[in-house]
């Protein structure tokens, strides 16, 4: 190919880049229905709501910059408790997204270990990996796993989410997701906590399309 052509085609491969984002750009983020977290069932499965919903503070939520988040208790009858957050972010554009709690949690004083990913698997016979780990803070222990959900996809990892949300900018006009998190207190085992962990994920991942959409 003659250096005029290549000149030639590499413009109008340019125009259409600029094109296309300027397009993007101009039409901005698609807009997806969706329910408010407040709305979230009180019960999941076999899971019922303990007590209020949890809020955070203003200076918290400066550094969160969730447009919607769900913070709250639930219990399997008089036994397991499980902690449930989600945080919603409407769109990623505005340099707002969801805060891993590899960064988190840390600066709070909790100690994270024995890492791992973990597969749960839903009712209707789809699975997901979830990341794992023990979080620690003085005397307390808890089991905590977390994902990341929207658009579609359940995945625990934080850079193939962010991938995925570059792609769907530009495919889908959309960055929305959420990032959620379960914890629940290790009382009797490790396993048994992640068994209890396992079967409230799987519950809630099931509802949660109608909050944060596909």
């Amino acid at each position: 190919m003659k250096s005029s052509s290549r000149f030639g085609l590499l413009l109008v491969v340019l125009v259409a880049g600029g094109i296309l984002v300027n397009t993007w750009a101009y039409l901005g983020e698609a807009h997806v229905e969706r329910q408010e977290l407040k709305n979230f069932p009180i019960q999941v499965g076999a899971w019922k709501q303990e007590g209020v919903d949890q809020r955070f503070d203003a200076q918290t939520m400066s550094v969160l910059r969730a447009s919607d988040y769900l913070l709250r208790d639930y219990r399997l009858g008089n036994a397991q408790m499980a902690n449930l957050y989600i945080g919603y972010y409407a769109t990623q554009r505005d340099g707002a997204s969801y805060h891993s709690p590899l960064n988190c949690l840390p600066g709070a004083g909790w100690s994270m270990v024995d890492p791992a990913m973990i597969t749960i698997r839903l009712p209707n016979g789809k699975s997901f990996l979830a990341n794992k780990y023990v979080v620690e803070n003085g005397n307390i222990r808890e089991l905590m796993i977390y994902w990341y959900q929207g658009r579609g996809r359940m995945i625990a990892s934080e850079y193939w989410g962010k991938i995925y949300t570059v792609l769907d900018s530009v495919r889908l006009r959309r960055s929305d997701a959420a990032m959620v998190r379960v914890m629940v207190p290790i009382t009797a085992s490790d396993t048994a906590a992640i068994e209890s962990a396992r079967e409230f994920a799987a519950v809630t991942s099931e509802v949660l399309p109608e909050f944060v959409p596909n």
